[in-house]
């Protein structure tokens, strides 16, 4: 089992920033991938960014590319998300996810998820 659980969202203005962090804990937290999703009220759970277990390959959405940045810190089971320039449309509960499997991670079939963190973006 892998326990998630995220931090640091918050109300901020359009233009903005925030940063994410999603801890880890159980089993070895090197051995696999993660990202974050995210759902707004009335939508579907979306993929926002991943990144695989040693930390290179990341990807993103094209919705939040060159404005959202994903990183990871294996000796300290923590992954992080760093979100410039924050439109309303970023407004949404944002999820931790962890698979073994990138492909799983990447199409919403991860085996874990964090409870999530509201993130409101005020124009």
């Amino acid at each position: 089992q892998v326990q998630l659980v995220e931090s640091g969202g918050g109300l901020v203005q359009a233009g903005g920033s925030l940063r994410l962090s999603c801890a880890a804990s159980g089993r070895t937290f090197r051995n696999y991938h993660m990202g974050w999703f995210r759902q707004a009220p009335g939508k579907d759970r979306e993929f926002v960014a991943s990144i695989n277990w040693s930390g290179s390959s990341p990807l993103y959405a094209d919705s939040v590319k060159g404005r959202f940045t994903v990183s990871r810190d294996n000796a300290k089971n923590t992954m992080s998300l760093q979100m410039n320039s924050l439109k309303p449309e970023d407004s949404a509960v944002y999820y931790c996810t962890a698979s073994s499997s990138i492909l799983a991670l990447r199409t919403g079939g991860s085996n874990y998820w964090g409870q999530g963190t509201q993130v409101t973006v005020s124009s």
